[in-house]
């Protein structure tokens, strides 16, 4: 049995031990545009790209700089090798987290120039967490107790195709990037 997986470009990788060669943006969006939020277990399917999306989007509304709107569309991109975890399970599973963590911190390094600073990773967990107070009331009809959070976009839960998640996701990659779109 092979140790890598192939990705939809066809790379070849070894989610625990990746290296910035490895990781593709492209195979990135495809990737989180077909995964679905909640490990499926939503009223309707709501992609992890359609949620990282949202948070750059929510980041963007804050006026927060480029790095953070980008590093809220990358916060999920280790997904896209390990597939979504649910929280309560990822709680359990600490071999998970530490190569999920891993992999997070060379995606970072590759498109962001560094890992995020206890500041920054500060700011992309509260906007996470409160897009995710929203996912559990409307996807799931969780309604928690306490104050709603604030967000500054509005927030659509309608079903969209794989393909317009994974173009939204790219063009908000190369807005906020300076990379070149090919």
């Amino acid at each position: 049995m092979n140790e890598y997986i192939t990705t939809y470009t066809g790379i070849h990788i070894v989610p625990s031990n990746p290296s910035p060669e490895e990781i593709c943006i492209d195979d990135i969006a495809h990737a989180l545009s077909m995964l679905c939020r909640g490990n499926g277990h939503v009223k309707t399917f709501w992609s992890v790209g359609q949620h990282c999306i949202a948070c750059a989007k929510e980041a963007a509304a804050r006026n927060l700089p480029d790095r953070i709107v980008l590093a809220c569309l990358l916060h999920d991109a280790g997904e896209c090798y390990l597939s979504d975890v649910p929280r309560p399970v990822k709680k359990t599973l600490p071999t998970y987290s530490e190569t999920e963590e891993r992999l997070l911190s060379v995606i970072y390094e590759k498109y962001l120039g560094s890992d995020l600073t206890e500041e920054e990773s500060h700011a992309v967990k509260e906007i996470d967490n409160a897009l995710l107070w929203y996912d559990l009331e409307k996807l799931l009809g969780e309604f928690r107790s306490g104050k709603s959070p604030e967000i500054h976009i509005d927030l659509s839960y309608e079903v969209q195709p794989f393909i317009d998640v994974e173009e939204e996701y790219l063009d908000l990659f190369y807005r906020y990037s300076g990379v070149e779109k090919p």
